[in-house]
């Protein structure tokens, strides 16, 4: 059933969308601590990871040191080509 939900999204224009976020534990402010998050966002506005940032800032009691982010769309024009024949092998 996920799969379905996945590639409805794909076929939307949302990609692969990749954070690593750096944060101060609560404890020990001079420490970092990475966190890897990802699922699937529209660029360039980003809806889910803004979501995710502002559930962090409002729930979550690390502070955010910094966030880098990539973002790759899974399907794109140069991935579908036409196949005009099958070579069947044994």
């Amino acid at each position: 059933m996920r799969d379905h939900l996945e590639m409805d999204l794909m076929l939307k224009g949302y990609g692969l969308t990749t954070a690593k976020i750096l944060y101060h534990f609560p404890d020990h402010p001079h420490l970092l601590q990475s966190f890897v998050w990802q699922d699937y966002d529209l660029a360039p506005k980003f809806p889910v990871l803004i979501r995710f940032i502002e559930f962090w800032k409002a729930k979550l009691d690390g502070p955010l040191h910094s966030v880098v982010y990539t973002h790759q769309k899974l399907i794109a024009p140069n991935e579908w080509r036409k196949v005009d024949g099958e070579f069947v092998l044994h």
